[in-house]
C-alpha cells in the first residue's frame, strides 16, 4: 500500500467521525454559551460554600481523631 492512499483513507474515516461528533454545534451563541457556563459555575461555588459552612459531612480527614 502506498503511503498517499493511505493518507486520502484516513481524511475520509476523518470526515465520517467529525460528522457523527456533535462538537460545539448546539445552537448556541458564544454569548449564550457564556451565560449557561457561568450560570452553572456560580451553583457550583453556591453548592459547595453551602456544604463547607454547614460542616460538609465525613471529609475522611484521619489527623485529629484518636
Amino acid at each position: 500500500m502506498t503511503r498517499g492512499s493511505q493518507r486520502d483513507r484516513d481524511r475520509e474515516r476523518a470526515q465520517s467521525r467529525k460528522k457523527d461528533s456533535k462538537g460545539k454545534d448546539d445552537g448556541m451563541t458564544p454569548e449564550q454559551r457564556r451565560e449557561r457556563d457561568a450560570k452553572a459555575l456560580q451553583e457550583k461555588t453556591a453548592k459547595k460554600a453551602g456544604q463547607s459552612a454547614g460542616g460538609g459531612g465525613d471529609t475522611g480527614n484521619k489527623a485529629g481523631k484518636k
